[in-house]
């Protein structure tokens, strides 16, 4: 039977990703804002069906080459959801050859490209998105793409920034088989909830995947000591992660769309991120 609960929550669930950029990031900086073009690839929107038979939007793009295989690379959403600034950083990685998908992994909770600011963002959608969702959401990605016979899966990447680089650290330790990840700016500590029950430097006691972190020096929630005791804690394991901090940079410096944007630290990080993949097997 239908209760009106069911239809109050469907009513609510997110069947299509946002256009443009987030309210809550309203003004953009237009002055900094990079639009890649779609010239040579093939990209837009498509739906992925996770494991429990929930249809859930996602943004894929790759290289318009018939025949051709390409190294996987899945974009973890910011806290702003798919937004056109994720979809962007998707189109940059499929003019580098890959094939990148940006799974909407708030689909199930709520449309966040409509609130107005971080708080409501945070309480009434991200803060009820179980961990355990996020990566089987991802697996379900991932198995779309491997469907979709134009991709090799042998040379899997991940990447994710804010909300997304808690969730790379995340995802690369629930799955050895991803070649290698690039975490960007993700919270490290916090309190664990039964729906987030683990701390991304909890999570990476185990971890196997080779990870980059990317954090900012001047980045006011991410204090200098909690990098620390995440080097600390990766240098007790054997994954051959890597923490670089950009001394002049804060929160969200690739987020060309922000006044936080620092250009050259971004296209610094990016071209790391690149030589990172490329020399563990992910390119």
């Amino acid at each position: 039977m239908t209760t009106t609960e069911d239809l109050t929550r469907r009513a609510f669930v997110k069947t299509s990703l946002a256009t443009g950029f987030a309210v809550a990031v309203q003004p953009i900086a237009h002055a900094t804002t990079i639009h890649t073009d779609e010239a040579g690839l093939i990209a837009g929107e498509v739906k992925v069906t996770g494991q429990d038979k929930f249809v859930f939007p996602a943004y894929q793009a790759y290289p318009d080459k018939p025949g051709e295989t390409f190294p996987v690379v899945v974009v973890i959403q910011e806290i702003f959801g798919v937004h056109e600034h994720i979809k962007d950083v998707c189109r940059r990685f499929a003019k580098h050859g890959y094939f990148a998908i940006a799974p909407e992994l708030y689909a199930r909770q709520g449309d966040v490209s409509t609130l107005t600011n971080i708080g409501d963002i945070i309480g009434k959608v991200v803060s009820k998105v179980p961990d355990a969702q996020v990566a089987a959401d991802i697996d379900a990605t991932l198995a779309y793409v491997k469907g979709l016979g134009k991709a090799d899966m042998s040379r899997l990447g991940v990447t994710g920034f804010c909300w997304g680089g808690r969730q790379t650290w995340l995802y690369c330790a629930h799955n050895p088989r991803v070649r290698a990840g690039a975490a960007w700016y993700g919270p490290l500590g916090g309190t664990p909830t039964p729906l987030q029950p683990r701390t991304a430097t909890e999570a990476v006691a185990t971890l196997t995947v080779p990870v980059l972190g990317q954090y900012g020096g001047q980045d006011q929630g991410i204090p200098i000591a909690s990098l620390d005791k995440l080097r600390k804690v990766l240098a007790q394991g054997k994954s051959g992660s890597e923490i670089v901090v950009y001394p002049d940079a804060g929160h969200g410096f690739n987020a060309d769309y922000r006044p936080s944007y620092n250009e050259d630290d971004a296209k610094r990080a990016f071209a790391r991120l690149l030589d990172w993949f490329g020399s563990h097997g992910a390119a």
